[in-house]
């Protein structure tokens, strides 16, 4: 692969999307459909790619971040017209072969493009076509086979009853010899009924010149899969959640209820784990054997261990470790390490902070930039002040220590070993291992006050 190379159709403004954005850059599980073509070329060893942009190209732009080079597609005359575009491109790919694939088609596998290479190379095809067969291929073009090959593609615009009846549909994906395809663009017309410049015709202009045109029937017919409304778009998503939820199955998940559930392509989960309705899991979340995720989690890039528990639970960017059990309606903020045997209870925020082996945080706690040793006890409404309005500073807690309720730690602090605060303090300075700390104000009362305050409110006997 390493001599040849792509170039991806994404200048589509796909009217029905009502969007300002590129059709290609809507989202498949939170991934832009173009970046799902990128990773299938990336696989398929294909480095040396090159952007069509069109529509509204600074989104484009602003999403690769000049990752790979782009080419430009002022009007909208046609996918044939798309690829003339890319011409310096592949004038300098002039002695290898280039795919062309659309940045709207996210199905599109690498065993597709290496299949469709190895059959383009082993019949010394000067373009091969891939091809899918559709249970209801309307829209697609179809493909019209003869005896050594295909004879052309007829799109659904221009074909005739009898070809519509063609089950065999061009996906949009090619294989090129370069040289033949440079030809072949110079000779292609808009005399159809659209108008435009179809890359199809280059197929039927290759075999007039005695050049041989061949197709690669996949197995995979979701490479042809596309939307031109947020519908369709909805449609892939469906297709493309329920994929990855069967493959989890078949490598020993279990899925109690599939509604709500959205597990992203990275995702790595043990068998004997059980996932939950309503829970998404995103990014490179790797999840152990034999945890119960959900309901209704949010985990993103987090790695967990074996055993855990997580019950309406938001996670992000964070590693929780074995026989963990967290929830209901916990966050855990980035760069948080949750050690082995925690129980975090409901009500309760973690950011930033190492959190020590069998500690417990019951409920109602904020707990933020902090270092909290070994079976150390929350009480109900504990905060650790992370935060005065100009810097962040830490909180350290030594291992067995007793955090009473409503206390404040006022950071920097260090709570030690075995220490205790006194519930209701405001904790501002350093407490000793094995201490009590009691910060509280002087109480005083005053007779009288609230029947003062409340008269008039008061229903007299």
């Amino acid at each position: 692969m390493s001599n040849n190379c792509a170039v991806i159709l994404a200048g589509g403004k796909g009217k029905r999307m009502k969007s300002e954005l590129p059709k290609p850059l809507f989202e498949v599980l939170g991934e832009p459909m173009l970046e799902w073509v990128i990773k299938a070329c990336k696989n398929a060893a294909l480095n040396d790619l090159c952007i069509v942009k069109g529509y509204n190209a600074h989104y484009i732009d602003e999403y690769l971040c000049g990752r790979y080079e782009t080419v430009l597609q002022e009007e909208q005359k046609g996918t044939g017209h798309a690829v003339m575009q890319a011409r310096k491109f592949l004038e300098e790919h002039l002695d290898s072969n280039t795919l062309i694939l659309y940045g709207d088609a996210p199905f599109v596998d690498e065993a597709t493009i290496s299949a469709a290479l190895e059959k383009h190379l082993s019949e010394g095809n000067a373009v091969t076509i891939v091809s899918a067969r559709l249970e209801n291929p309307f829209g697609y073009g179809r493909v019209i086979r003869e005896e050594n090959g295909i004879s052309c593609i007829v799109e659904e615009k221009d074909a005739t009853e009898e070809q519509k009846k063609i089950d065999e549909a061009n996906s949009g994906i090619y294989w090129f010899k370069t040289s033949a395809l440079l030809e072949a663009l110079d000779e292609i017309s808009p005399n159809n009924a659209q108008g435009e410049y179809y890359l199809t015709d280059t197929v039927g202009i290759i075999i007039s010149k005695g050049l041989r045109a061949g197709a690669y029937l996949t197995p995979n017919p979701k490479v042809a899969l596309g939307a031109n409304d947020k519908k369709g778009l909805l449609q892939l998503n469906n297709v493309a959640r329920m994929d990855i939820i069967e493959k989890h199955m078949e490598n020993g998940v279990e899925f109690l209820c599939t509604d709500g559930v959205t597990i992203g392509r990275d995702v790595i989960i043990g068998a004997g784990t059980k996932i939950l309705q309503g829970t998404i899991i995103t990014g490179k979340t790797i999840i152990s054997e034999n945890c119960t995720i959900g309901p209704n989690c949010l985990i993103d890039d987090c790695i967990i261990g074996f055993n855990t528990k997580l019950n309406y639970v938001q996670a992000y960017q964070s590693v929780i470790g074995d026989n963990v059990k967290i929830g209901p309606f916990v966050h855990i903020r980035p760069d948080s390490n949750i050690k082995s045997g925690v129980k975090i209870g409901d009500f309760v925020e973690v950011k930033n902070s190492n959190i020590g082996e069998g500690t417990a945080i019951a409920h109602l706690t904020y707990v933020g930039d902090s270092d909290v040793g070994r079976n150390v006890n929350f009480g109900c409404g504990v905060v650790t002040v992370n935060y005065d309005g100009a810097k962040k500073s830490r909180t350290t807690i030594g291992d067995n220590a007793f955090i009473g309720c409503n206390t404040n730690l006022v950071a920097p602090v260090t709570v030690g070993e075995a220490a205790y605060t006194a519930a209701g303090s405001t904790i501002t300075k350093d407490v000793p291992a094995n201490a009590l700390a009691i910060e509280r104000g002087e109480m005083k009362i005053k007779e009288g006050y609230g029947l003062r305050k409340l008269k008039g409110r008061i229903k007299k006997d």
